[in-house]
C-alpha cells in the first residue's frame, strides 16, 4: 500500500501537467473547429459550384481517412517543403483539420434543418442572403446543433492521446515516458486511465445535461424538433 502512495506522489505531478497540456490543446483544437466547421459548412450550401466542389472534397478526404494519418503529415511531411511546426501548432492543426470535417456536416443539417417557409418570408420582404443567413437561419440551426457539439469535445479529448507519435508532452506521452523510464507500467497507465475518465467523464455529463435541457426547451414536432 505504501509502494502505491508512493507512486501517486511520485507520478501524479507530471501526470497532471500532461493532462493539463491535453486539455489545453483540446480547448483551442474545438474553438478553431468551431470556425472551420461553419466556414465549411457554408460552402457546402453555397451556390457557387466550385465552392461547394472544394468544401466537399475537404470533407469526404478528411473523414475518409485517419486522424493519425493528418498529424504525421501535418508533423513529419510538411517540414519537406520547408513548412515546419511545433508538436503543439501540429497537434491542434491536426485535430482541428479533422473535427472542423465531421463539424462542417453538423452545421450543414443544422442549416437545412430550419423550416424553408422563414427563407421564402425573408426573401418577400427583400431581406438580403447575408441578413437572412445572421439574423434568422443561424440562430436557429446552432440551437439545433448545440447538443452533439457536445460530444465534439469529448471526442477530441480523448483524440489529443495519438499527439503522443509527435512527441507532444500531453497526458499519454507523459505516461509513456514514465513507464519507459521507471517500468512502473501498471501504475503510470493506470492513473492515466483514470485522469482521462476524471476529466471525460464530468464533461459528458455536461453534454448529457445540455441534450436534455435542448430537448424540453424546443418544441415537439415540426422541422426544429430533433
Amino acid at each position: 500500500m505504501l509502494d502505491y502512495l508512493r507512486s501517486l506522489y511520485e507520478f501524479l505531478p507530471p501526470l497532471l501537467n500532461g493532462a493539463a497540456l491535453t486539455v489545453l490543446v483540446s480547448v483551442v483544437s474545438y474553438v478553431l473547429a468551431l470556425f472551420v466547421g461553419l466556414a465549411v459548412g457554408l460552402a457546402r450550401l453555397s451556390k457557387f459550384w466550385p465552392v461547394r466542389l472544394l468544401a466537399g472534397v475537404y470533407v469526404q478526404f478528411i473523414r475518409g481517412t485517419p486522424l493519425i494519418l493528418h498529424i504525421f503529415v501535418i508533423y513529419y511531411v510538411l517540414p519537406f517543403s520547408g513548412i515546419v511546426f511545433s508538436p503543439f501548432v501540429a497537434g491542434v492543426l491536426g485535430l482541428t483539420i479533422n473535427c472542423g470535417a465531421y463539424m462542417a456536416e453538423v452545421f450543414r443539417a443544422g442549416i437545412i434543418a430550419v423550416p424553408r417557409g422563414q427563407r421564402e418570408a425573408a426573401m418577400s420582404i427583400g431581406m438580403s442572403n447575408y441578413k437572412m443567413m445572421t439574423i434568422i437561419i443561424l440562430p436557429q440551426a446552432i440551437k439545433i446543433v448545440i447538443p452533439p457539439f457536445g460530444n465534439f469535445f469529448v471526442g477530441i479529448f480523448k483524440d489529443s492521446a495519438m499527439l503522443s507519435v509527435i512527441t507532444m508532452n500531453e497526458l499519454l506521452f507523459t505516461g509513456e515516458q514514465l513507464a519507459a523510464a521507471t517500468y512502473r507500467n501498471f501504475e503510470i497507465f493506470a492513473m492515466v486511465g483514470l485522469i482521462y475518465f476524471a476529466i471525460s467523464y464530468p464533461a459528458a455529463m455536461i453534454v448529457a445535461l445540455v441534450e436534455k435541457k435542448m430537448d424540453l426547451n424546443q418544441p415537439t414536432g415540426g422541422a426544429l424538433s430533433r
